[in-house]
Formats: C-alpha cells, structure tokens, sequence
C-alpha cells in the first residue's frame, strides 16, 4: 500500500515539475516577446515601418496630361480624356482564381482570355487586364473587391473633328505617345512627363491613402495649329462629294495663306477617322498631300513661262508657232489638240498648248530652266517638317536630254507633291515671293525668299486669268465677285511598261483675289472614272467651290464686282 501511495506521490511531483517547467517556459518566451516588442517598437521602430512599407506601400505612376491640338482659332483637333485602366498583381489574385469569370463580366472580355493574361507572367507583379476603361467600368470592376486588381488612371487622346482632320492631326498609341501627323512630328512638345507618387494600400491591394508626392507630373503643351476648321470642312465636303461624283480612286485639296506660307486646310480621300483603331492602315491614314508624289502635267506650264520671261527672252505677248499643230523631238512627236497656229505666250498658258510650252522650254538654257524650278522649291523638302514627307523628283540638268527638258514644258519626268505645287502657286501670287510652309499658327510669317522677280509675277499673274476666262480651259474654276488666276492638268498616270491610256491625274492649280492674292489652292484628283476626267471638267470645279466658299468664310473683299453706271448711284443715294 505505502509503495502505491509512494508512487501517486511521485507522479503528482513530476506533473507539478512539467507544470511549473512549461510554465516558465512560457513565461520567459513571453517575456522574450514584450523585450522583443518594447525593443522594436521603442527602441529600434524603423524595424515594423520598413516592414509595413514593404508590404503596404506602393509607388504609383502619374501619368501626365499631353497637350491639346488645335485649330488656328482655338477649336479642339485632338483632346486627352481621363480614362482608367485595370492591372492585377498575378501573386496576390492568386487565391481568387475562382472570381475569373466575375471579373471577365466585369471587364466584358473572354474568360479563357482574361486566365491566359493573368496567367503568362505568374513572376510579375504587374500586368495590364485591360486598357481606357470608361471611370463607370472600371468602378463595377473594382466593386467585386478582388485581390491584386488595380486600376491605374491614364488618357486617351480623342479626335472631335474625326476624319475632317484625321490626315494632318495623325494619331497616338495606347500609351499616348504620337505616331502620324502632328502628333509625331510635334511629339516632344505635346508630351508630358509622368509624375510618381507613394500611396498606402489595403490588403487586397486597393490604395487607400497618398501618402506622399515623389514627383509632380509635368503637363504637355498644347500646340496651335495652322488649319483653318471651317475652311478644312469645305474642302472636305467638296472633295469627298467629287471622289463620289467621279468614281475617282483618291484625292487630295490644299488650301495655302499666300501671305504667311500656313496650310490653312488640307484634306484627303478616302479618309480615315482616327478615333477608330481598326481603320489605322497605312493605306487609309497617310497624308497623300505630302508624302504622295505625281506627274503635275500642264499644271507645272506656268512655272516653265516663268522661266521664260525670267530669260528676259520672252514677253506675254512673244509669239510662239505651234504650226503645224505638233513637233518631233527625238523619237518622240508632242501634239495639240488642233493646229493653233502662231500664238502669244499668253495663249500658250490659256490653251494650254504641249506644242508652245515644249518649243518655250527648249529655247531656254538647260540650267536655267532648273534653277527655276529649284527655286520654286521642286525637288526638296517643303519646311512643313510633316513625318515622311516626300521631296519629289527633279533630275538635275546635266542629265538632261531633249526629250527631258521637252516633257518637262508639259509636265512629265518630274514629279512632286500636291503640297510643292501649292508652294510655287503661292510664290507666283505672293509677289514672286516664296514663303517656308507651316503646318503651326504663326504670330509672324517667317522671311521668304525670292523665286521670281516682282515683273515676272504680276505678268504670270494676268496670263492665268485668261486661263478661267471664257475661251481658256479652267473657265469652271471661276468664283463670281472675284479675279480668279489658275491651271488646269491633265496628266496619264504611269504603268508598267510605259503610260496608261486610261488612267488619268486631274488637277487644278490657282489662287485669287488674282489682284491681291490671299490664298492658293491645289486639287488632284486620282483616276476619275467615267468620260469627264480632264482637270478642267473634275479638279476645276472643286477649285472654284472650295475658292469661293473660303473667300467668303475669311470675309475678303471681292476685286471683280460688276461695274455701276453714274445714274445708277446717284438714284441710290437719293433714296
């Protein structure tokens, strides 16, 4: 009995030594514990708040705000507008695999999709879901409070005038940053730069708190264009009604200030509109303007009589003997429509005679007819500074034969861009004066340089009008109310194996008032179908409606009103 007694004994010391022994255990961890936490939290702090900051501090990024494009009057051509865009950290969405097809609602995209983005980088921390979300959607995404998904606020570049201005303006990537038009050219200056700052988040990832600025996001700068909106809607309205009324394949309008050099609009067709990233082809958004080059045909004749009286050989009035209604140079025989017989110069431009302009052209020193066209800025780059722009083409003269310098006087074996043939026409209505095209408002025109003398400009000047009077070819380019001064063109269009029988450019070239130049126009029209195609049927009339309409939009005096007689007046001003 003592011996079990004995042995109960025992066993309650050893449990009361394991009690106490865990007991202080306990009791020293606890202690180890409080000196561990007085020590961190007292002590050495910068411990539990570098941790906290590792896990609930993040560096954001501010995007920057690019700058506005506009007309020449203020009216928007390119705006940014705030959007947002979902991102999800793959770890931390990780337990919430089961919320995809939520979340694909949620984003309005395919669940299989959603999975394989989340999924293709799990080491990352950050990975776009989807891009410019309206500031609604992207609040229903981020109500259904799932770990790791983000939202980040971006902007996306918005086009009021759409494909009105769609050629010239350009466009942006997703990331804002300009690829065609001005939004490239003028990258650097309508960029912003992204800010940063540090913000506090919970534990699904949602940021509660700016904790603090790291860097202020610099806004881009908003550039102020040349275009005139009203005068790009007219010339868009009436091209693209051309492209339709004709069957014509594309075309193209420039509206110049002969005063300053600015494009005061520029349109193409077919057009694209650059709110719509499925139309961004090169096919669609190019600036046919200025990066497509042609043969100008007998639109380049003005430039090859202004050569001549240049020389000093010519007059307005010299004769020139087109008889007997063609000439033979080389193996190549030049004609006329008819036999015109013995013809002014003046006659020349407004019969727009191959014969004449061929026999002008060969009359004159090979050089100089180049230095001519040189100076009217053929063969080089405008200082439009547009991306991809073209130079055209302008063989120099020491490579010149007969036939070269013959199919030059009518407009073949040089080519150059609807943009270049404005620039000479504003030359020759500018006093002889060529000034650098500008694509930006100027508060000032910049100096131009002389391509022609004054003479030489003002007697051009008179010869085109015969041009659009009754008698010459661009009789529908005509304005009422104003002395109007062009070109017509009509020129094949070149194909394998030689020039297509078929195929045609139509062209019309001018500017007006033709007394006091404001604005030059040039109008291309590609491959008209049908049995009008020549420029005086097609290009002339777009002109003249374009002409007319911008005249009376920019409010500039007509210098053609019809003549009143004394009794007339008098009558008037006794009423």
């Amino acid at each position: 009995m003592n011996r079990g007694a004995e042995t109960k004994e025992q066993a309650a010391r050893r449990f009361v030594g394991r009690a106490t022994l865990v007991l202080v255990l306990f009791a020293g961890a606890a202690t180890a514990l409080g000196a561990r936490a007085v020590h961190l939290q007292v002590f050495n702090k910068e411990f539990l708040n570098q941790q906290a900051d590792t896990r609930h501090l993040r560096t954001e990024r501010i995007s920057a705000h690019r700058g506005a494009i506009t007309d020449r009057h203020g009216e928007p051509l390119a705006i940014s507008t705030p959007v947002d865009s979902v991102w999800v950290n793959p770890r931390e969405f990780a337990s919430a695999v089961d919320k995809v097809p939520a979340l694909a609602g949620a984003l309005e995209i395919d669940s299989q999709t959603l999975m394989r983005r989340i999924t293709r980088a799990p080491d990352k921390e950050f990975v776009f879901l989807k891009r410019h979300l309206s500031p609604d959607q992207a609040d229903r995404v981020m109500a259904l409070k799932l770990p790791g998904i983000n939202i980040q606020r971006e902007y996306r570049r918005y086009y009021p005038s759409g494909e009105v201005t769609g050629h010239l303006v350009g466009f942006t990537s997703i990331d804002d940053e300009g690829q065609e038009g001005l939004e490239l050219a003028f990258n650097h200056w309508l960029s912003g730069e992204s800010g940063a700052k540090r913000v506090l988040k919970d534990r699904l990832g949602r940021s509660v708190e700016n904790v603090a600025s790291i860097k202020p996001p610099r806004p881009g700068k908003d550039l102020r264009s040349s275009i005139d909106l009203r005068l790009q809607y007219v010339s868009y309205r009436t091209l693209k009604a051309a492209i339709q009324q004709f069957r014509a394949d594309a075309g193209t309008v420039v509206v110049l200030d002969i005063q300053t050099g600015e494009v005061l609009a520029m349109v193409n067709q077919p057009a694209y509109n650059p709110n719509d990233r499925s139309q961004y082809s090169a096919e669609r958004y190019r600036n046919r303007a200025i990066t497509d080059i042609f043969e100008p045909g007998s639109s380049i004749k003005p430039l090859i009589v202004a050569a001549a009286l240049e020389s000093g050989a010519f007059k307005p009035s010299s004769i020139v003997d087109t008889a007997p209604g063609y000439v033979v140079v080389g193996p190549k025989k030049i004609e006329d429509t008819r036999n015109l017989g013995r013809i002014s110069l003046t006659t020349v431009l407004s019969r727009s005679s191959n014969v004449g302009a061929t026999k002008v052209a060969l009359s004159l020193e090979p050089e100089q007819l180049w230095g001519t066209m040189t100076r009217f800025g053929l063969g080089e780059l405008t200082a439009s500074g547009f991306p991809g722009e073209s130079a055209g083409l302008l063989t120099h003269y020491s490579h010149w034969q007969a036939i070269s310098q013959a199919t030059l006087a009518y407009g073949y074996g040089i080519s150059l861009t609807p943009l270049q043939l404005a620039q000479a026409y504003a030359a020759i209505g500018g006093a002889g004066i060529m000034h650098p095209v500008s694509l930006v408002a100027l508060d000032q025109p910049a100096q131009g340089e002389r391509a022609i003398s004054v003479e030489t400009s003002f007697a051009i000047r008179r010869m085109l009008e015969e041009v659009v009077r009754p008698g010459g070819t661009g009789t529908k380019a005509s304005v009422a109310g104003y002395h109007v001064a062009g070109k017509t063109g009509t020129a094949w269009k070149f194909a394998a194996g030689g020039y297509s029988q078929d195929k045609y450019l139509s062209i019309f070239a001018g500017f007006a008032p033709a007394n006091e130049p404001r604005l030059a126009v040039v109008v291309v029209i590609d491959e008209p179908k049908g049995e009008l195609y020549y420029g005086s049927d097609v290009a002339a009339p777009v002109f003249g409606e374009v002409m007319a309409e911008s005249l009376r939009l920019l409010a500039v005096p007509p210098d053609a009103l019809p003549a009143r007689d004394a009794g007339s007046i008098i009558q008037a001003m006794s009423r």
